[in-house]
């Protein structure tokens, strides 16, 4: 069993930056392939960026392209979000989920999910 914790989130301006962690505990996280998502009221919940277990593949929403990395740190089992040039259309509650079998942009092909954490970009 894999537990999932996010922080980072936060208020910030239009064009501001925020840079998201979340900590695993539980599992072996570098066998891990890792993801975040992102939930708006009254929308579903949508992709934005996954990972390898290694680090070595990368794969972004086009909505995010150019403004988001994603990054991870296996010796400290934690993925980070660095969000810049952020926009009002980003706020969201951010999840980040760990699949055990592949880098996927498929919600309901993640096996464990954080609780969540809250990023406003006001305009």
């Amino acid at each position: 069993q894999v537990q999932l914790v996010e922080s980072g989130g936060g208020l910030v301006e239009a064009g501001g930056s925020l840079r998201l962690s979340c900590t695993a505990s539980g599992g072996m996280f570098s066998t891990y392939h890792m993801g975040w998502f992102r939930q708006a009221p009254r929308k579903e919940r949508e992709f934005v960026a996954a990972i390898s277990s290694s680090g070595g593949y990368t794969y972004l929403a086009d909505s995010v392209k150019g403004r988001f990395t994603i990054s991870r740190e296996n010796a400290k089992n934690t993925v980070y979000l660095q969000m810049n040039s952020l926009q009002p259309e980003d706020t969201a509650v951010y999840y980040c989920g760990a699949n055990r079998f592949r880098t996927s942009d498929v919600a309901r092909e993640y096996d464990y999910w954080g609780q969540g954490t809250q990023a406003t970009v006001s305009s």
